[in-house]
């Protein structure tokens, strides 16, 4: 199928430019605020992504082979548990470049939520295209709302990724606790495919680029026999935690599914402050120089604007990224 060769060209792509993540090469850190030459350093860096299944990992590995192909720089990327281990594992040095929900980042940035009182020292690249939160049942699962999840199976996804957050925070906008309200899967996107098509699981809470491969799987595979469920009623509540939370629509020709609206949050490519300007300025400029070719690893990068990406607030621009967006 067309939504398959995604997935797959994604795989082959990871595999092809990181070698399942490759070993990172620091390059000199010049983030100070002066003009520095947009011009890529050799070097290696690597990109956190998310799981093998999702939109992150698709586009990762398609930004890495980008960078490694139009720069002095080689560029690898790495199947991750997704947000709040990318920022976790990026200010730890293990990765240069992170993939991460705007919601988790403000949280790192301000020292909230999973970041638990420490402010991290990350700076952004540019506002990529948005997560959609994608919450998707069984048909016979009884669930018609968020508060019907109470006592149900529910794949809330990887230990430390967004989409983790932010079903945590669904929950206890519809008055339930992740931890006793509901029979929390904390499952990866391809264990959490699985679930759903064996009935192991009543539904799942995903966050992610339309369209994702493991959930085409499920609505392939499962046709009528899963539904998407409407959690935009939440949204005033939501939003009391972030203001960065929005409502779209998921097309209905997205899965083959009736269309429903939903939550949606913008995503975030995350350096650490000291990452190298010229770098941080060659690598954003290549973002939207060849989208064109991006756009062909996966639709998603469509919906990367040039006159959003600086949109990062509260995470700062990095200065390089500024220059780049100038």
């Amino acid at each position: 199928m067309k939504l398959h060769k995604y997935a797959i060209g994604a795989i082959a792509l990871a595999l092809v430019v990181s070698g399942c993540g490759g070993k990172r090469t620091p390059t000199t850190p010049d983030a100070g605020g002066s003009q520095a030459s947009c011009e890529a350093s050799d070097g290696r860096i690597t990109i956190a992504t998310g799981n093998s299944g999702g939109v992150y990992f698709v586009v990762g590995g398609g930004l890495a082979k980008l960078i490694s192909d139009n720069s002095k720089l080689k560029a690898s990327s790495a199947e991750t548990g997704a947000s709040v281990q990318n920022i976790q594992q990026l200010v730890a040095g293990t990765y240069d470049i992170a993939f991460s929900l705007a919601d988790t980042a403000a949280d790192a940035v301000n020292g909230t939520g999973a970041f638990n009182g420490k402010k991290e020292k990350i700076a952004a690249l540019t506002r990529i295209y948005p997560n959609y939160t994608q919450v998707l049942v069984r048909a016979d699962s009884g669930i018609g709302s968020i508060a019907d999840m109470k006592g149900k199976r529910i794949s809330t996804g990887s230990p430390k990724s967004g989409t983790e957050v932010i079903a945590g925070r669904l929950l206890k906008s519809a008055g339930l606790n992740i931890d006793s309200d509901v029979q929390a899967q904390r499952l990866d996107l391809t264990k959490t495919a699985d679930g759903m098509k064996d009935g192991s699981i009543d539904g799942l809470i995903w966050s992610g680029g339309l369209p994702t491969p493991q959930i085409t799987d499920i609505t392939t595979s499962l046709k009528d026999k899963v539904k998407f469920v409407d959690i935009t009623p939440l949204l005033p509540e939501m939003k009391k935690i972030s203001p960065v939370y929005d409502t779209a629509p998921i097309p209905a020709a997205t899965y083959g599914v009736a269309e429903v609206s939903t939550i949606v949050v913008p995503n975030l490519l995350l350096v650490r402050e000291d990452f190298a300007a010229g770098n941080a300025c060659a690598v954003t400029k290549l973002i939207f120089d060849k989208k064109a070719d991006l756009e062909k690893v996966h639709p998603a990068v469509k919906d990367i604007a040039k006159d959003k990406a600086s949109a990062t607030d509260p995470v700062p621009l990095h200065p390089g990224a500024k220059q780049a967006l100038g």
